[in-house]
């Protein structure tokens, strides 16, 4: 292992507030309870992910690949861009814009209506999670799926990826649901999928990956496309809530929907790390890094690094989040980035606040989680419409 500082974490209390522990935190850190070295300053990570040769994100062992297989997140280098220039015609900007969001508000107004009369609820279930599965359900292909099932596949692999305390029920789940996912893989196949279907499973048919590539990144896109959307959706929401004068800045114009969610996704990061194998020996900040030591990038704490961001733990609208890290940085930046800003910019938050126009919270809304983190319910109280 690096010759790093040690700090010790509780667990449970890390899963519940990690804040506080970034706080103390050396900017390098090894946790013998995670048996990683963290890396939380900004600076430290803008510098260190580009080093594929040293941190890199093949991973053999790491828990997502041999839990969902060997994914185009876990490759470098020119096995890394030939998958992800596989996926590309199904997530480009112009795509996005032009095919998908489209869909994404047919769904939209579907899960709204069927709000319709009601007058309170957990929208964290009833509208984020519904709204989120619905259009990860039309992007990867797999419309067999239910968003229910969708929801729960990939809250179970997001459960088995930071299993870091290796719970064996949890693991166990967690193979359950990449099973279930393969099966509706096999159900769609044998449908047949249409030459000008643009779903991530068409482009890689269409790409010629194998079978275990297909399978791999449809699963990687929907325990990333799923629980983080969904999060980020009643997160934002809780925000606005939360701070009713930044609500207004929105609803007034005077800042965009994009820019409440990049800073909700700043200020809470639904992806708090990304984890990295050293390949060879390497010293930094006065750190020896030794080949198969762990190392996290704590992209959570590198967001509200005060040397960045002035008042970092506050939720500003309007604050410049160009240097933010919640999508990654590198040439493993997310690829599903532009999916996510159109989904939760351009369609759930404006027509949730254009439908919900008089919606207050309606009780305490419990956060959890520091690999993934996000809320775990949004109560809610509005005028019936």
């Amino acid at each position: 292992m690096s010759n790093a500082p040690t700090y010790s974490i509780e667990p449970q209390r890390f899963w519940a507030d990690p804040y506080r522990d970034y706080s103390q935190m050396p900017p390098i850190v090894y946790v013998p309870e995670l048996d990683a070295t963290l890396i939380t300053r900004h600076v430290d990570i803008a510098v260190n992910e580009k080093k594929t040769n040293v941190f890199s994100s093949w991973q053999p062992q790491g828990l997502m690949t041999v839990l969902m297989g060997e994914n185009l997140m876990r490759k470098d280098g020119r096995d890394h861009m030939t998958e992800r220039k596989a996926i590309y015609p199904s997530m480009s900007p112009q795509v996005v814009k032009s095919h998908w969001c489209e869909q994404f508000r047919d769904y939209t107004d579907v899960v709204i209506a069927a709000l319709e009369g009601a007058t309170s609820g957990d929208l964290f279930w009833r509208y984020a999670m519904p709204v989120s599965a619905h259009a990860l359900r039309v992007m990867t292909g797999l419309t067999n799926m239910s968003a229910a099932e969708m929801n729960r596949v990939s809250q179970g692999m997001i459960d088995g990826c930071a299993n870091y305390v290796a719970d064996a029920a949890v693991e166990a789940h967690c193979h359950a649901c990449t099973a279930s996912i393969d099966a509706h893989i096999d159900d769609r196949l044998a449908e047949g999928v249409a030459e000008d279907d643009l779903s991530l499973l068409g482009v890689q048919l269409r790409a010629g990956l194998t079978i275990e590539q297909l399978r791999a990144n449809i699963k990687l896109s929907i325990s990333g496309g799923q629980n983080e959307p969904r999060d980020a959706i009643a997160g934002t929401i809780w925000a606005l809530l939360a701070h009713p004068e930044q609500l207004e800045k929105c609803v007034a114009g005077q800042v965009s929907w994009l820019q409440a969610f990049e800073e909700y996704a700043r200020w809470i990061s639904p992806i708090g790390m990304s984890p990295r194998r050293v390949a060879q020996t390497y010293e930094y900040g006065g750190v020896r890094f030794e080949p198969e030591d762990r190392v996290f990038f704590m992209f959570g704490a590198a967001n509200r690094d005060s040397e960045v961001f002035v008042s970092p733990e506050k939720f500003d609208v309007t604050r410049d989040i160009r240097k933010s890290l919640s999508f990654g940085a590198g040439p493993h930046f997310c690829a599903g980035a532009w999916a996510s800003r159109a989904l939760i910019a351009d369609v759930a938050l404006p027509m949730f606040f254009e439908k919900f126009a008089d919606v207050h919270l309606d009780g305490g809304v419990p956060f959890g989680g520091w690999a993934f983190r996000g809320p775990l319910a949004l109560p809610c109280r509005w005028t019936a419409f």
